[in-house]
């Protein structure tokens, strides 16, 4: 099996996606809030979750978000991509034992600087979470 290199600007058109699916446990939320500091106890502490509009622990937002860029670091455009730009809004909470389905749809092409803007989602049970448009600088097969 060979491994994925990605895609090279050349070769992306728009129309082209990529999803991956993510159910999210109580240790991504530790990790997560590990890895960024963050530890509001809406993410981390039941009792105090319980007592918010929410009624139960809410993953961090930027750890949803974060599956896009996994999307476009390692499928679409993939390795050698810079991600430079993201757009998006937080449209509902995301709980542990959901399942996020994360997407990336290529929406404009721009040649100068191998721009490639795409539109973002995650989705929980058939209903955006995350909504917004990234962009990227993919990689040329003349570099």
């Amino acid at each position: 099996m060979t491994e994925f290199t990605g895609y090279k600007y050349e070769e992306l058109e728009i129309g082209m996606s990529h999803e991956t699916v993510h159910e999210i446990t109580a240790d991504d939320i530790q990790k997560f809030a590990e890895v960024s500091g963050d530890f509001n106890p809406l993410h981390m502490s039941d009792d105090y979750a319980a007592s918010t509009m929410f009624g139960r622990r809410i993953a961090h937002g930027a750890l949803t978000a974060s599956y896009i860029s996994g999307i476009l670091g390692n499928n679409l455009p993939g390795p050698g991509a810079v991600f430079v730009g993201l757009n998006m809004r937080f449209r509902r909470p995301v709980y542990i034992g959901d399942t996020v389905t994360a997407r990336a749809e290529i929406i404009e092409k721009n040649d100068k600087g191998n721009r490639v803007k795409l539109k973002i989602e995650c989705i929980v049970d058939g209903k955006r979470v995350i909504a917004g448009d990234a962009e990227v600088v993919a990689p040329s097969r003349e570099a």
